[in-house]
């Protein structure tokens, strides 16, 4: 028996087709942020179950939505992933033939801006996407949450397609939104910005990705992925700076 929850917010272009790839599941649970589309009932049309709840942080959220799953076995994908049947099939007899692992990690094919990006920092991307509740929750991280297994993990041998791009200024805003918990996550612990965290950890992320990660190899599209990343570093600090100086 198999759960599969997600946290939704304004998904109403993704919600179909991904609760449609995951008709291998017993139940579908979805907890929502107050969407202001049609998110939540499309999802109600097509059988899921959906809560709506304000958001926190990304592992609050989660936990309150893993502890809403009646099965041991969950699978939390993110509305930006393509569950293809070929997975989905290898999820199924993973739990049904007595699991060697408590959790399981997918690889992930990351596409921006209409292009399959093979290098740039994405060519080892893994997630944990199934996995047994009894042993596993995320941490306490207001964003980049991981989860954290008391056991042993394993990896799955079918990948699944990431878009999480879907426009620039989309994945721009999604960054901006990461930056905004990054810099709330370091004021929480007291992390001070300084000249290091300003000039050095941007200019470090971009040549990480794009040189030693060989993000040229991914052409313009490289170019670009790797460059708002690392300018998503610098508004982190920036963001953290204006917090210190209590300014908006």
């Amino acid at each position: 028996m198999i759960s599969a929850v997600a946290i939704t917010y304004n998904e109403s272009q993704n919600i179909e087709r991904y609760i449609k790839s995951l008709s291998f599941a017993d139940e579908i649970i979805i907890v929502d942020s107050h969407s202001t589309d049609n998110t939540v009932s499309l999802a109600e049309s097509l059988g899921a179950k959906v809560i709506q709840r304000t958001f926190e942080n990304f592992s609050d959220q989660k936990n309150f939505t893993l502890s809403l799953a009646k099965h041991d076995w969950v699978t939390f994908f993110d509305l930006d992933e393509l569950i293809n049947s070929g997975l989905a099939d290898e999820i199924i007899s993973t739990v049904k033939n007595e699991p060697k692992f408590q959790a399981y990690e997918v690889k992930r094919n990351f596409h921006f801006m209409g292009k399959r990006i093979k290098h740039s920092g994405f060519q080892t991307d893994k997630v944990a996407r199934l996995f047994n509740k009894n042993y596993c929750h995320y941490n306490s991280n207001l964003v980049h949450e991981t989860l954290i297994c008391e056991g042993s993990t394993g990896v799955l041998n079918q990948p699944l397609e990431h878009y999480g791009y879907q426009g620039f200024d989309h994945y721009n805003n999604k960054l901006t939104q990461y930056s905004d918990l990054q810099a709330k996550d370091l004021y929480q612990k007291n992390v001070r910005p300084n000249l290091y965290h300003f000039l050095f950890k941007p200019w470090y992320k971009f040549v990480q990705n794009y040189v030693f990660r060989l993000g040229f190899l991914d052409g313009k599209e490289g170019f670009i992925l790797c460059y708002v990343n690392a300018f998503a570093v610098f508004k982190r600090y920036i963001k953290l700076w204006l917090m210190y100086r209590h300014l908006n």
